[in-house]
């Protein structure tokens, strides 16, 4: 009994950090059209805000896999989850401490650069909570306990955008003149308390009891996961071609009248561009060091590999629905609207997730059949409820958004129809997505809008899902597995600019055809991973269907 309450308490204290990364994450849906109005930007360079973001998170995640390949132990088993966290968080409050230099100096280079070093942080914070999540418990039934910490993000995720437009407009519905009189200046404060946040969290996690767990006492060699290893670096080539071939024509079309301008721009694209050859060439080097017995062979856990992509794709099309909804929603078929009134449209997109996944935490807790069965209809209901009402205390007019509730009903039939079967449900969730986004591209007006905040309801419980797949069966792998796949957060860096990429060429409405190919994706996974794992006598959608929930 004990040891339940210890891994109970040391669950709810992983938590809280859950919050600030959903938090942060969804606050870029109305800083990045602020930023694209007062830096005078394309949409591309509009989504460099994701890039840097969820960069880090790639670029965290790898340095410490290259950190475990030099020592050929696993890093976060020898340092510990708890104390990854906490450094994680170290780093998160410095980047926060530096946005405000940054701001004031009204560089966007510079703001760039503080948002990569907050994710930096988050990048460790995630490569030890998720895993550390799932191995409170059954290991069967950790997409459940994924999905309550889940919940918790997406509760960050739906006050987050309210927050970040009441500290540039200071209100949540914005006149004109707010909107003009706004400066960068006026966010100073929100970063001065999410340093001191993030430094409470430090606290609230050395007072938690977090168990150790069995896979950090291992000190047994691990070898490497050679397809997922390979797959990265092909990654770093296909980064490195991109960053010199910006290189190139920056230089090409470099201007003596734009001097500084262009010469800042080209010396930060061949700094990343170095910087990614390096990587590259450390990455070889000790993979060339490996001794071959420890080199694992690459079809062994294909399920990696395939989650890797997955997770890529998962990230960055949760990401890009929300990112370029700004610009869509300026759009006269889609009302028209300017930087300050379009925060309750990304506050509902980020609640559509809490929505989902308040309603997939409820297998967190060992209820009755019949409790279960009662919460499962009606808290959807209030959450959606709960999204509007702290909308509404700061001043929006919701009631455009009332019959979003038939949206919620259609979430509500697909968790009914894939109950306790996770790679079932991500893949119905996967077509209702696809569903949803060709619904949003032939319509315009609420129908479209609706439609496209609905991808929010599909995507809600995708990442417990992928990710439980993909880490299944691996044992002592599970960690390096687990850091690969928050490599992956890259997504939400790749798909966001190609998106607004597509839309300066084309327009922001046809740009949502990208969220469509990546739904497709998705729901080909889950029918993949059913394959793959039924082969390996893996069935989760069997065992969490007898799991008496």
């Amino acid at each position: 009994m004990g040891n339940t309450s210890t891994k109970t308490s040391a669950l709810f204290a992983l938590i809280s950090v859950f919050f600030f990364w959903g938090f942060l994450a969804a606050s870029n849906g109305i800083f990045i059209p602020f930023c694209k109005t007062h830096f005078n930007l394309t949409q591309f360079q509009s989504q460099l805000i994701d890039s840097a973001f969820y960069g880090a998170y790639f670029i965290g995640s790898l340095l410490l896999y290259i950190f475990s390949l030099q020592f050929n132990k696993d890093i976060i088993n020898k340092i510990g989850y708890k104390k990854t966290i906490i450094y994680g968080l170290l780093i998160s409050i410095i980047g926060a401490l530096i946005m405000i230099p940054a701001i004031n100096s009204g560089s966007f280079m510079f703001i760039l650069a503080a948002f990569f070093i907050i994710a930096l942080g988050f990048s460790l914070q995630q490569t030890s909570a998720n895993p550390l999540v799932l191995n409170l418990g059954n290991p069967a039934t950790g997409s459940y306990r994924l999905n309550f910490a889940g919940s918790v993000n997406s509760l960050g995720t739906a006050i987050g955008p309210i927050l970040v437009s009441l500290a540039l407009f200071g209100k949540v519905v914005a006149t004109d003149t707010d909107k003009t009189s706004a400066s960068l200046g006026s966010i100073n404060i929100l970063y001065v308390i999410l340093a001191v946040a993030f430094g409470a969290a430090i606290v609230i996690l050395i007072f938690s009891k977090i168990p150790k767990l069995e896979i950090e006492e291992d000190e047994s060699e691990v070898k490497v996961l050679k397809q997922p290893l390979f797959f990265i670096m092909g990654i770093l080539v296909f980064l490195f071609a991109i960053f010199a071939y910006s290189v190139k024509e920056g230089i090409h079309n470099f201007s003596t009248n734009n001097f500084e301008e262009d010469y800042n721009k080209v010396l930060f694209l061949a700094v990343i561009t170095g910087f990614v050859l390096l990587l590259l060439i450390i990455l070889f080097l000790l993979y060339r060091k490996i001794n071959k017995q420890n080199r694992f062979e690459s079809e062994a856990y294909p399920q990696v590999t395939l989650g890797m992509i997955a997770i890529f794709i998962y990230v960055g099309v949760e990401v890009t629905i929300q990112s370029n909804m700004g610009t869509l929603l300026k759009t006269p078929e889609f009302g028209g609207l300017d930087d300050s009134k379009i925060s309750p449209f990304i506050s509902l997109y980020w609640g559509s997730l809490m929505i989902g996944r308040w309603t997939g935490a409820i297998d967190a807790f060992n209820l009755k059949k019949s409790v279960n069965t009662i919460l499962t209809l009606i808290i959807p209901f209030v959450a959606f409820a709960f999204v509007l009402f702290i909308n509404h205390l700061n001043g929006s007019d919701m009631s455009n958004f009332y019959f979003y509730a038939i949206c919620v009903a259609v979430l509500l039939a697909g968790f009914i129809l894939g109950k306790n079967r996770p790679t079932f449900t991500l893949m119905l969730f996967g077509i209702l997505g696809t569903i949803a986004m060709i619904v949003g591209l032939l319509c315009n007006g609420t129908i479209g809008i609706y439609a496209f905040l609905s991808g929010g309801l599909f995507c809600s419980i995708m990442w417990p899902c992928i990710f439980s797949l993909a880490i299944a069966g691996l044992g002592k792998y599970t960690s390096q597995a687990s850091g690969f796949l928050i490599m992956m957060i890259l997504g939400g860096a790749f798909i966001p600019p190609v998106q607004g990429l597509l839309a300066d060429y084309t327009n922001i409405h046809i740009s949502y055809i990208i969220p469509v190919f990546c739904f497709i994706y998705l729901a080909w996974y889950a029918w993949k991973m059913k394959i793959i794992l039924n082969k390996k006598g893996i069935d989760y959608d069997k065992a969490e269907t007898s799991s008496g929930h």
